[in-house]
C-alpha cells in the first residue's frame, strides 16, 4: 500500500489522498456515494492481482462506425492516457469484473428496484430525474456538456446526496437477461432523456467502454 500511495504521489503530485467514497443509507441498505473510481479499482486490482478484459485484450471500446477497439483503453487509461485524475470512475470494467469489486468489499451490484430508490425516491416522493424535478448540474450532453466523463469530486450531488446517479457513465445493475444486464443513470454521450427510469437499458454482460461504471450497495 505504501508503494502504491508513493507512486499515486508521483504521478499525481497535486492530488488529495483524503477520498472517501462514503455509503449513503436508503431504507434497509446503503450505497456509494459515487461511483467507483480509478484510485478505488486498481487498489482492490492489485490487492487480488486482476487482469481486467480490457487490459488482457489490448483495450476497450467506443462507438464509432459501431463498436470500435480503441488501443490501451482500459481503467487505469480510459481513454488511452493517464487520466487527469484518479477519481475518475473506473470504467472499461465489465459487469462480473463490477460484481468482483463488490463481493471483495462486502457489498454487491444494486438491483433495479434499490437503484431507482436511491436515485429517484425521498421520503416516499418520486423525482424524474437524479436531479431532481428539472434536470440539471448533470455531466449530460445537453447540461454540462463536457463531452467526457468528469472527476466524481467534481460534480454536484442530487437526489439523497448521492453524486452522477444521472450522466458522467452508466452504471451496472444486478438485472441479468440471458447474456445480458441492465445499465442505467445514462452517460456524458447521452441527453438527461436518458437519466430517467425510462432510459435504462441491456448491454452484454462481458462488455467493457469507456461509457460504463458502477456503484455497490451494502446489506445492513
Amino acid at each position: 500500500m505504501k508503494k502504491f500511495i508513493l507512486f499515486v504521489l508521483f504521478l499525481f503530485p497535486n492530488i488529495s489522498l483524503s477520498f472517501e467514497n462514503t455509503k449513503i443509507q436508503i431504507d434497509n441498505f446503503s450505497i456509494n456515494k459515487y461511483e467507483i473510481t480509478i484510485k478505488e479499482f486498481e487498489e482492490f486490482a492489485n490487492n487480488i492481482n486482476l487482469i481486467t478484459e480490457a487490459e488482457r485484450t489490448g483495450g476497450g471500446y467506443e462507438w464509432g462506425a459501431g463498436w470500435e477497439k480503441r488501443k490501451n483503453w482500459n481503467y487505469k487509461t480510459p481513454y488511452g492516457k493517464k487520466p487527469k485524475s484518479i477519481f475518475e470512475p473506473a470504467t472499461h470494467v465489465s459487469f462480473f469484473e463490477a460484481e468482483k469489486f463488490c463481493k471483495y468489499h462486502n457489498g454487491r451490484l444494486p438491483i433495479f428496484e434499490e437503484w431507482k430508490k436511491a436515485a429517484y425516491f425521498v421520503n416516499g416522493k418520486k423525482y424524474e430525474y437524479p436531479s431532481g424535478d428539472n434536470p440539471k448540474d448533470m455531466n449530460t450532453q445537453d447540461l454540462l456538456a463536457i463531452n467526457k466523463h468528469e472527476d466524481v469530486t467534481k460534480l454536484k450531488p442530487g437526489i439523497n446526496g448521492l453524486v452522477a446517479m444521472g450522466g458522467n457513465v452508466w452504471e451496472w445493475i444486478d438485472d441479468i437477461k440471458g447474456d445480458n444486464s441492465l445499465t442505467a443513470g445514462g452517460s456524458w454521450w447521452y441527453g438527461s432523456s436518458k437519466t430517467k427510469v425510462s432510459g435504462a437499458q441491456y448491454k452484454p454482460s462481458n462488455f467493457y467502454a469507456i461509457y460504463v461504471g458502477f456503484r455497490c450497495v451494502y446489506d445492513n
